[in-house]
């Protein structure tokens, strides 16, 4: 076997990082230095997801990967993202590692951004899950006995009682028609727990489920206002 090429692995903690991490993992041609992880600086948790860092840390133990967190303040713009995170990249680059893993499944616009701005410090992305049957992924992560919780929920496209439980076939026989079974387009954010490559499960118990607004502006500038449902989870 030749040198395996470093790389890092941009974390969410969710289940398509996890089934792409796993996919990854099994090639046995990259070695993955650090899961990248963007944080809500003042909340301290995962961007979107709402996980406490304090339940990031034991994934990343049990992953057997050290976890590099990205602070970003809850107020950044694009700009200030960007920012942080060119510097957080350059700084990986210096370490020597010269590739990058994604869990995307087939949000276009999305790959383009990401391949645009790792070309401009020569870092190559790759996404293992790219244009995968979304149903097919989640039918194949739940059968590998990887065990995950949904943690958000878009209020538009799903009811608050989605938000806590765990995806199993249930779970997706209860989706709307017109949600995607793996929430490729926001409908939902999740956190693994266990399965295959973790060392052992990571404990803990359900919080409070809370509803947060945020102010947002359509393409003619009007103000707009969407809400989400967050599961709280406690590290026990």
């Amino acid at each position: 076997m030749g040198r395996l090429i470093p790389a890092y692995f941009n974390w969410s903690g969710g289940k398509d990082s996890t089934l792409a991490l796993y996919k990854i993992l099994r090639e046995k041609k990259f070695d993955i230095r650090y899961l990248l992880t963007t944080l809500n600086q003042e909340a301290d948790r995962i961007s979107m997801h709402g996980v406490r860092s304090e339940l990031l840390l034991p994934q990343a133990e049990s992953l057997g990967i050290p976890v590099k967190q990205i602070q970003l303040p809850s107020s950044a713009d694009m700009g200030a993202y960007e920012t942080v995170m060119s510097t957080a990249i350059r700084e990986l680059k210096a370490e020597g590692i010269s590739d990058c893993i994604f869990g995307d499944i087939f949000l276009e616009d999305l790959r383009a951004y990401r391949e645009q701005k790792l070309q401009e410090v020569q870092i190559s992305a790759h996404f293992p899950l790219w244009k995968g049957d979304t149903s097919d992924l989640v039918n194949e992560f739940i059968d590998l006995g990887f065990k995950t919780m949904v943690v958000c929920v878009d209020g538009s496209k799903l009811g608050e009682e989605f938000a806590g439980r765990i995806i199993d076939r249930d779970f997706l026989n209860d989706l709307p028609a017109n949600v995607d079974p793996c929430g490729e387009n926001g409908e939902f954010h999740t956190f693994v727990y266990d399965g295959p490559i973790f060392q052992k499960p990571i404990q803990f118990e359900l919080g409070e489920r809370v509803l947060k607004t945020y102010s947002m502006k359509d393409k003619d500038d009007k103000p707009l206002e969407y809400g989400f449902w967050f599961q709280d989870l406690i590290p026990v």
